[in-house]
C-alpha cells in the first residue's frame, strides 16, 4: 500500500478528476442538451409523459431538478457514510460505475419512443457523478497532508479541465467533420452535418473514458486504512449535523445573510451553466458547432477570470470582488434576454456574452467558497459539516433555478422570460451582500 503523501498516490487520486470531469462538460453542458432538443422535436415541441403534456425544454429542466433534488437528499447520507465507514473505495466504485454506465446507456436514446431512456439515465448519471465526488473528496485527507491539500486539490482540478477540454475538442471534430470518421448518414437536424450516430458514440466515449481512466485511481487508493467500524445510527447523522448548523446560523448574522445571497445567485449561476447551450440553440438558432466553441471559450476564459478576481479580492476584499462578478452576471443575463435571434451577427454577440460569462464563472464559485470558509466561526471544529450545509444549499438552489426556468418555458414557450428571471436572482443576491457587516477576515 502506498504511503500517505507519496507522489504516486497523489497522482492516482488527482487522476479521477481527469476521468470524471468529461461528464459535466461534455454531457451536462455541451452535447446532451443539444441532442435532446433535436431528438424531441426542436423549439416548443410538446411531449406527453405520464398523461401530461410538457414543452420539451420544460421537461428537460424538470429532469435536472429531480436529479439535483435526489442528490441534495443523498449528500448528507453519503457524507456520513464516508466519515463513519472505512469502505469508501467500494462506494466510490459503485457510484462511478452507476454514472459511467448510465452515460453509455444514453446511446440507446435515439427517438421520442425511447424518451424514457434519456430521462432515466440522465438522472442516474447525475446521481452517479455527484455520489462519487462525495467519496473522492473524502479521500483527500488520506492521500495528502494538510499543508499539501490545496495544491493537490488544484492539481485534480487542472487535470479535470485539461482532460474534459481535450475530449470535447475531439467530439467537436466529429460533429463538424463526420466524414473524417466515416459517418455519412442523414444529419441530426437541418443545416448541420453530424448524424445521430456521432452523438450516440460521443455518449459511449464519455462513459468509457470515465470508467477506464478511473481504474488507475481505484488501483492505488487505500481501502479502510483506519479499520473503522460505523457508529450507531450513522446513516442519518448528516441530517442531524445540518440541523445543528441551521440552529447556529440564528446567531451568525453575516454568515446567514451570505448564505441567503449564495442560495439566490447559485440558482442563477448553475442554471445558466446547464442551459446556456439550449438557449443558443433554440432561441438564437445557432449551429451546434458554434455553441460548443462558445462553451470551450467559456472554459478557457474562466481560468483567466479566476486569476483576475483573486487579485481583485486581495486588493479590495472578497465581498467587493463578489459584488463585481454579480453585476456582470446581471448584465449578461439581461443582455441575453434582449439578444435578437434574427440578427446577422448574433453568433458574435453570443461569443461575447460567453466571454463575459467565462470571466465570472469560475471566479463567482471560487469567491463564494472562500468567503464562506472565512465566515465560518473560528471556534468550530467540525468545518466539514458547515461545508456539507454549503453544498446542500447549492444543490437545492439548482433545483429552484432549473424548475423556475422550466415552469416559465412551459408557460411562455420561450426561454427569454426565464433568462430575465435569472437576472432577478442575481440582482437579489447582489442586493443582500450590501447588508453584510464587515468581519475580521471578510470586507
Amino acid at each position: 500500500m502506498l504511503q500517505k503523501g507519496s507522489k504516486k498516490l497523489i497522482n492516482a487520486w488527482a487522476f479521477y478528476d481527469w476521468a470524471n470531469s468529461v461528464y459535466p462538460l461534455v454531457i451536462t453542458t455541451a452535447v446532451f442538451p443539444l441532442y435532446y432538443g433535436a431528438i424531441t422535436g426542436g423549439k416548443n415541441a410538446t411531449l406527453e409523459v405520464l398523461g401530461y403534456e410538457f414543452n420539451n425544454t420544460e421537461l428537460y429542466t424538470y429532469t435536472l431538478s429531480i436529479a439535483f433534488l435526489i442528490v441534495a437528499f443523498l449528500s448528507p447520507i453519503l457524507s456520513s457514510i464516508a466519515d463513519y465507514m472505512g469502505n469508501k473505495k467500494r462506494f466510490l466504485q459503485f457510484f462511478l460505475y452507476l454514472g459511467s454506465l448510465s452515460v453509455m446507456s444514453l446511446y440507446f436514446f435515439d427517438s421520442i419512443d425511447r424518451l424514457w431512456v434519456g430521462i432515466i439515465f440522465s438522472i442516474l448519471a447525475s446521481i452517479g457523478f455527484w455520489g462519487s465526488i462525495v467519496f473522492y473528496n473524502a479521500y483527500l485527507p488520506e492521500v495528502a497532508y494538510p499543508k499539501d491539500q490545496d495544491r493537490v486539490s488544484a492539481k485534480g482540478f487542472m487535470l479535470g479541465y485539461i482532460g474534459s477540454v481535450f475530449l470535447l475538442l475531439f467530439i467537436l471534430t466529429m460533429i463538424m467533420m463526420p466524414h473524417w470518421y466515416g459517418f455519412v448518414d442523414a444529419p441530426l437536424k437541418e443545416g448541420e452535418s453530424a448524424p445521430v450516430i456521432v452523438y450516440k458514440i460521443s455518449f459511449a466515449i464519455v462513459g468509457l473514458w470515465w470508467m477506464s481512466f478511473a481504474q488507475y485511481t481505484l488501483y492505488y487508493l487505500p481501502y479502510n486504512i483506519h479499520h473503522r467500524k460505523p457508529e450507531k445510527d450513522y446513516i442519518f447523522k448528516g441530517f442531524r449535523e445540518l440541523r445543528q448548523v441551521l440552529r447556529e446560523l440564528k446567531n451568525q448574522y453575516s454568515l446567514k445573510i451570505f448564505l441567503i445571497s449564495f442560495f439566490l445567485f447559485s440558482a442563477g449561476v448553475q442554471t445558466i451553466i446547464v442551459l446556456a447551450g439550449k438557449f443558443g440553440d433554440e432561441e438564437l438558432g445557432l449551429p451546434t458547432s458554434n455553441l460548443i466553441i462558445t462553451i470551450l471559450l467559456v472554459q478557457l476564459v474562466a481560468i483567466l477570470g479566476a486569476y483576475i478576481f483573486s487579485e481583485i479580492s486581495k486588493a479590495k476584499g472578497n465581498i467587493f470582488a463578489l459584488k463585481v462578478t454579480l453585476v456582470i452576471w446581471v448584465i449578461v443575463s439581461f443582455a441575453a434576454y434582449l439578444l435578437p435571434g434574427e440578427h446577422p451577427h448574433v453568433n458574435i454577440y453570443f461569443y461575447t456574452l460567453g466571454g463575459f460569462l467565462g470571466l465570472v464563472l469560475g471566479a463567482t464559485q471560487t469567491l463564494a467558497r472562500s468567503t464562506y470558509s472565512k465566515l465560518i466561526p473560528e471556534d468550530t471544529f467540525d468545518t466539514a459539516t458547515y461545508f456539507s450545509f454549503f453544498d446542500v444549499t447549492e444543490k437545492i438552489a439548482i433545483v429552484l433555478g432549473t424548475s423556475t426556468f422550466g415552469f416559465l418555458v412551459g408557460q411562455t414557450n420561450s426561454m427569454r422570460t426565464s433568462v430575465l428571471v435569472l437576472s432577478i436572482f442575481f440582482f437579489a443576491g447582489l442586493s443582500l451582500l450590501f447588508f453584510m457587516k464587515k468581519t475580521k477576515y471578510v470586507t
